[in-house]
């Protein structure tokens, strides 16, 4: 190539050299050409690393790491990550390297997509309904298939394990530093970050939820063979700030979210149930006392109805309430909290959030939407234990691949049980958690040893998770380091 070539090097430094003092005399400001400098690379990485622009999006949607490091928040990342993601996925299918495909998971997604973007139409405020559409809802949407789709091989899987744990582990230190320092403190000790710009984590039970996504990914990256040290390392930095920051956040939701991640893990990993069980119990009770969950309410109850108990009960009513009236669509979208006067038995003169993934879908979907999305937490799930269960069978200690992609399916699963738990008592029906685990336990599952060729041996899918048997491993393969 041209660029390989000496010549060719020079010319292409001198080029952008004069180009970036072209946009500095042009514009007077520094960084405006630097970023001119630096377009050409970043259209580089765009189209070579479309995983990776695909991966931040959704981490900076997700983590809100610009809320969470102000300082970031004026160069506009999550916007310049959405272009590119949109630019990387046009080009993917234009070139035809996109492979398409529909399974029995995305398509009850679609399904739901579908619903719910009809139901805007019939809001009980079309304002309120369409502005979370088009701000947030339609871009979980498309990411659900675009990570279905471009995630294709061990390497991704590892990319966005790391990435995930990372970011956790970069938005928990914010949360601890914030509780240390008294910063945006809720009830007088529950953390937040942004509160007082009106971040999306400046509620705790939100900064909860964010929090409890790259638990299960940092405990695989600890405990499953066949991993790095450094990820190792990274797994444990990250369980250790993430927990501190959960507890931090005194949500009861997190700290039963938790529980359930970490007891997934327990469970494939211990013979003796009963005394698991019992360990379990103990654990959780030390957890709570240790985050103040008790002092909490008590302090809520002097100040009127406690939030958190009979708060919920009566927005959980309210919901019902809203379902019936409109069974088919439901109150629209972010509508549960401007019609909760409306249908609430109890006014204690302020509306109320639903605290509940499950409440809050039905409210603002109908029975309809409900009923679709009940569907396709029942089909993710199912198809997270087949993929888990089948990953047992690989020897991971033998292959860098086969490690991660086994690692980041039994992660995928603790996670949506810890979503399944925490649900009850966190609102998470629209956002992005449950959506970028579906998204990753559809495409982990097209990721096995058979079907990449790391260990040709290995049978597939057909002969042993859903027949019931073991697959047969052949010795002494020829396999491929994935590092």
């Amino acid at each position: 190539m041209f660029l390989s070539s000496r010549i060719g090097q020079t010319l292409a430094a001198v080029g952008i050299s004069c180009f970036a003092g072209a946009a500095w005399y042009a514009t007077k400001t520094p960084l405006a050409a630097l970023a001119l400098a630096l377009a050409p690379f970043a259209v580089l990485i765009v189209f070579r690393f479309p995983v990776a622009i695909v991966v931040g999006f959704v981490v900076f949607s997700l983590f809100r790491i610009h809320e969470a490091y102000p300082m970031l928040y004026s160069l506009r990342i999550p916007q310049l990550l959405a272009m590119g993601a949109l630019a990387t996925l046009g080009y993917q299918f234009a070139t035809r390297r996109l492979t398409l495909f529909l399974t029995p998971e995305l398509k009850v997604a679609l399904t739901f997509f579908i619903l719910v973007s009809l139901g805007v139409i019939f809001a009980s405020n079309f304002g309120l309904a369409f502005g979370f559409w088009s701000g947030t809802f339609v871009k979980i949407a498309i990411m659900v298939f675009a990570i279905a789709w471009l995630v294709q091989k061990p390497g991704d899987l590892a990319l966005a394990s790391r990435v995930f744990v990372i970011a956790g582990f970069l938005v928990a230190l914010v949360a601890i530093q914030n509780r240390h320092n008294g910063i945006g403190l809720v009830e007088g000790t529950r953390v937040t970050i942004g509160r007082s710009f009106g971040s999306m984590l400046g509620d705790p039970n939100d900064l909860a939820l964010v929090l409890l996504f790259p638990a299960s990914f940092a405990v695989a990256m600890i405990l499953r063979r066949g991993l790095g040290f450094h990820d190792r390392l990274i797994g444990l930095a990250g369980l250790a700030t993430v927990i501190l920051g959960i507890v931090y956040t005194q949500s009861r939701g997190g700290l039963l979210g938790l529980m359930a991640v970490c007891g997934v893990y327990a469970w494939n990993r211990t013979k003796n149930k009963m005394l698991l069980v019992l360990a379990g119990g103990a654990a959780g009770a030390v957890l709570f006392v240790l985050a103040g969950v008790g002092d909490r309410s008590v302090v809520a109850a002097a100040d009127g109805i406690d939030e958190s108990s009979m708060g919920r009960l009566y927005a959980w009513e309210a919901a019902f309430r809203m379902a019936l009236s409109n069974p088919l669509s439901g109150v629209g979208l972010d509508n549960f909290y401007a019609n909760y006067f409306f249908y609430s038995s109890h006014w204690d003169g302020k509306n109320h959030a639903v605290h509940s993934t499950w409440f809050g879908v039905l409210a603002e979907s109908g029975f309809l939407g409900f009923g679709v999305f009940c569907t396709m937490v029942g089909v993710t799930l199912r198809r997270a234990i087949v993929s888990e269960k089948e990953a047992r069978q690989w020897p991971a200690h033998l292959d860098r691949g086969v490690a991660w992609t086994g690692a980041t399916r039994e992660a995928l699963l603790a996670g949506l049980a810890g979503f399944c738990v925490s649900g009850t008592f966190l609102t998470q029906g629209f956002i992005w958690p449950f959506y970028i685990m579906h998204a990753l336990i559809v495409a982990a599952d097209r990721i096995s040893p058979d079907r990449i060729g790391i260990l040709p041996g290995v049978a597939g899918r057909n002969a042993s998770s859903d027949a019931g048997c073991e697959s047969p491993v052949l010795e002494n393969t020829k396999i491929n380091k994935i590092q």
